[in-house]
């Protein structure tokens, strides 16, 4: 009897025929399995819709899941989530780890995790193949930050600098100021609208990751800056522009890019300095916080970390600074 798989592809040779064709895609086709496009869609509608999860959190978590449904297909021409086994997800994250880092084998694992998981949830498979998925330990990494008299340069020299000429000089300052007086993300910044800011209480509400509200205090000198910025902001403002804080130039929401070239510009005026982004002085803030004597939940509180574990990465910080004080000044380091 002749061998019914006899001239078909080495890889295809002992896949059953009814696993070969689905909805006119074959395991030798270039498109995505219809199981895994379906499926990656209605994942982005749920991040999105249920789980308030922003554009670029989606597209992170949804091009996961797209690289994963392209490794099953390139492997094992699988076309049914149902299908996926927990060596397939390990053989996929074992690939990873040859081609990217670990940070990013951690967050795939957890992408993975988090849409098996909804997979089940949502009935679209039975048996959930990623609970025993592990990724390799990611390594804690130290943030770069600005020391306390480094910060005072940043902001005192981005004061001097400003040029009552143009007034995007005087929300540069302002933006300076907000950023480590309160610790808040670059896109927490471009996201808040003067209903959010109270001047006469000196607090400004924010709108966190998965769409949680907190309100952070901030000081004086943020209070000073964030007053003549506003004295200034209808020259920028037209009728068309937003409720926003912070304006671009032609009137519109400032751009989170344009906070960031903001905050470098500053920090190549600091002598010494590293070359700061606006999460550097996210991790500035909490490490003065933290060495005045704040305490660690607070911070967590004031940063919006949703685990305490986050936050406590800022007391490494500390506690390098601590050993390199005192190999450099006590006698018998």
């Amino acid at each position: 009897m002749a061998d019914g798989n006899a001239g078909a592809p080495a890889g295809a040779r002992h896949r059953p025929e009814s696993r070969q064709v689905c909805d006119g895609w074959r395991v030798d086709d270039d498109r995505e399995p219809p199981a895994f496009e379906e499926s990656r869609t209605a994942f982005a509608r749920h991040l999105s819709a249920e789980r308030g999860l922003s554009p670029h959190s989606v597209r992170a978590y949804v091009g996961d899941i797209e690289d994963l449904s392209g490794f099953v297909h390139r492997t094992r021409g699988m076309l049914r989530l149902e299908d996926v086994t927990l060596a397939d997800l390990r053989a996929w994250l074992a690939d990873q780890s040859r081609r990217g880092a670990r940070a990013t084998v951690a967050r795939r694992a957890a992408a993975a995790r988090t849409f098996f998981r909804w997979a089940g949830r949502s009935g679209r498979i039975s048996v959930d193949p990623s609970l025993r998925l592990r990724a390799p330990a990611r390594q804690p990494t130290l943030p770069q930050v600005l020391r306390r008299e480094g910060a005072a340069d940043l902001l005192e020299q981005a004061h001097a600098v400003a040029d009552d000429d143009d007034p995007l000089s005087t929300r540069d300052r302002a933006m300076l100021e907000v950023l480590y007086a309160t610790g808040i993300r670059v896109s927490e910044l471009a996201g808040a609208d003067l209903d959010d800011l109270d001047l006469a209480s000196c607090t400004l509400r924010v709108m966190g990751k998965g769409g949680k509200e907190r309100v952070v205090p901030f000081g004086f000198p943020a209070r000073s800056a964030l007053q003549d910025w506003l004295d200034r902001r209808t020259e920028l403002a037209t009728a068309a522009s937003p409720a926003a804080i912070f304006l671009g130039r032609r009137g519109g929401r400032v751009d989170p890019r344009q906070v960031r070239e903001a905050v470098h510009r500053a920090a190549q005026r600091v002598s010494g300095g590293p070359d700061l982004s606006p999460h550097g002085l996210r991790h500035s803030a909490a490490t003065h916080l933290l060495e005045g004597g704040a305490d660690l939940r607070i911070v967590q509180e004031l940063l919006g970390h949703s685990s305490l574990a986050t936050t406590q990465i800022y007391t490494h910080v500390s506690a390098e600074r601590l050993r390199a004080s005192y190999d450099q000044a006590h006698p018998r380091a």
